[in-house]
């Protein structure tokens, strides 16, 4: 529209001059109106220069989209992932429960209970994954230097009544042993991983986990049971595969050494499952119970969570979420 504007308003001025050329007594006047035509010129020329500037603070898209319409050139968008609502409820009998399956491969979530699927809760031992990755990541925690000493005191569950290393540690979710290592990693390196791996709500303000009113014992409380952290199934599976995926954040070496830990050995499938589970109570009552990690296919990792909460009916506990999660793996896959 600019280039048509001056070329409409040049074609005037060459028209005006060939007039001058024939009335010699005119001249005055065609110099005049010359100099009206230039004036006109520069006129259009500022507004429409005002006019594309305005657009470009505005934040408007209008001249992108022309400029990728007259190179050629189509914007791509990548395409979110398909959200199909499954029922899984035979697994679950009388369980107030979710689940939820990320397929990489057919870029599909399938959720059981949609609802209780963006709830957020206290991941209770799921944390031990992010835990255990931090120290790895950060060296606080080698495999050649990763046992701690047990200070003597009896704690219900026999297996934590010792010195431990890491993998040991891990398979029977010493809560004392990931206790001292989260307070090794310290506060600041903390938030900065729950940041950099959009976890829940990020929330470590209880770090000690007084909000905890199940427990009094500071060596087994922290904001990761049943405190100010809390996560959602779907948030927990993206959590998994910022880990686990293509596109993972983290070293080879802290990836393998993770998965070595996660590896579940106690069901036989046609895959592996890489896994965690958790529990917390309120009250002396179990309100969580989980199993999340990621499952390798033939088809590609499939990344999952399942949750069981309060119910009514049968006690929730994360054996039954791990029974259910490897259930669900080997009837889909």
């Amino acid at each position: 529209m600019r280039k048509y504007m001056v070329f409409v308003t040049l074609t005037v001025c060459i028209t005006i001059l060939s007039g001058c050329g024939k009335r010699g007594s005119g001249s005055m006047e065609a110099e005049s109106r010359v100099q009206i035509a230039e004036s006109q010129v520069q006129t259009s020329e500022q507004e429409a220069g005002k006019t594309e500037l305005g657009k470009a603070g505005s934040g408007e898209p209008e001249s992108e989209e022309l400029m990728f319409e007259e190179s050629g050139i189509q914007e791509s968008k990548p395409e979110d992932p398909a959200i199909v609502e499954v029922d899984w409820s035979g697994y679950f009998d009388r369980l107030t429960a979710t689940a939820v399956l990320y397929d990489t491969g057919k870029k599909q979530y399938r959720i059981y209970n949609p609802e209780l699927a963006e709830e957020r809760h206290s991941p209770c031992s799921t944390f031990k994954i992010v835990s255990a990755l931090t120290g790895l990541e950060n060296g606080i925690v080698t495999p050649d230097n990763s046992t701690r000493i047990w200070s003597g005191e009896r704690f219900w569950n026999e297996d934590w009544n010792r010195d431990i290393d890491f993998p040991e540690a891990f398979r029977v979710s010493c809560v004392w042993y990931f206790r001292q290592l989260i307070d090794d990693i310290g506060k600041e390196a903390m938030a900065e991983e729950l940041e950099r791996l959009e976890y829940g709500n990020q929330d470590i303000s209880d770090w000690e986990g007084r909000l905890n009113t199940n427990n009094h014992n500071r060596a087994l409380t922290g904001f990761w049971l049943e405190s100010s952290l809390k996560i959602s199934p779907v948030e927990q599976v993206q959590v998994m595969e910022r880990i686990f995926g293509v596109n993972s954040l983290y070293s080879p070496g802290t990836v393998e050494q993770l998965k070595q830990v996660m590896k579940v050995t106690d069901y036989e499938t046609s895959m592996l499952v890489y896994g965690k589970t958790g529990m917390g109570k309120a009250e002396g009552k179990t309100v969580d119970a989980w199993f999340t990690g990621f499952a390798q296919t033939e088809e590609g990792p499939v990344y999952f969570c399942v949750r069981l909460g309060e119910s009514e009916g049968d006690e929730p506990t994360s054996g039954k979420a791990k029974e259910i999660a490897v259930r669900i793996l080997s009837d889909e896959y």
